[in-house]
Parts: structure tokens; C-alpha cells; sequence
């Protein structure tokens, strides 16, 4: 299984700072997003990302976070074995430092 490229909250901080158009998705559940999510994200449950797939293009990359990275993680290498351009948040929501929406 090809390893999964990361990235670290604080690098995904300085990106959005710098207005870099990204593409992030939260994998979390609903309860988890009401406490906040990083602005900009798209919400996909986990469980969703199967029946999903339409939104996703192969010619970008997408950032997957959750609360700690792990399924974040699990979703980055479903659809890397798809074909698609994936980064996961290590640490997740429970590492970022920056502000939430």
C-alpha cells in the first residue's frame, strides 16, 4: 500500500494564510463539526465518501481531516486507491491551531 503524503495543521495553517486555494474536507461527524471546523472545509461524513465520489476530481488534491487524523487517514487511502490526489491532517482537529468556523 503506497504511503499516504501528510500534512501538519500548523503547515495547513500558514497555506490559508497565505490564501492558497485549497481543497479541505472534514470526514467527521455532524456533532464534531457543530464544535467547529476550519473555515473553508467541506463537510463529507466518512461514511458518505463512497456514495460521494462525483464531488472529487483526480486533477486536484484534497487535505482529509477529522478529530485526531485516524479516519482521516482510512479515507485518504480509499481514495488514493481510487486514483485521487490525497493529503491527511495528522493530528486533526484536536491539533489545530488556528481558528474555526
Amino acid at each position: 500500500m503506497e504511503e499516504i503524503q501528510t500534512i501538519t495543521p500548523e503547515e495547513l495553517k500558514k497555506k490559508l494564510e497565505e490564501n492558497e486555494k485549497l481543497e479541505l474536507v472534514d470526514v467527521r461527524e455532524d456533532d464534531e463539526v457543530a464544535q467547529g471546523m476550519i473555515p473553508g472545509a467541506k463537510h463529507i461524513r466518512m461514511g458518505e465518501i463512497p456514495a460521494n465520489l462525483d464531488y472529487f476530481d483526480k486533477d486536484k488534491e484534497y487535505i482529509f481531516i477529522c478529530r485526531s487524523s485516524a479516519r482521516s487517514g482510512n479515507v485518504c487511502y480509499y481514495l488514493q486507491e481510487q486514483g485521487y490526489k490525497v493529503r491527511n491532517m495528522i493530528g486533526g482537529m484536536l491539533a489545530w491551531p488556528g481558528e474555526t468556523e
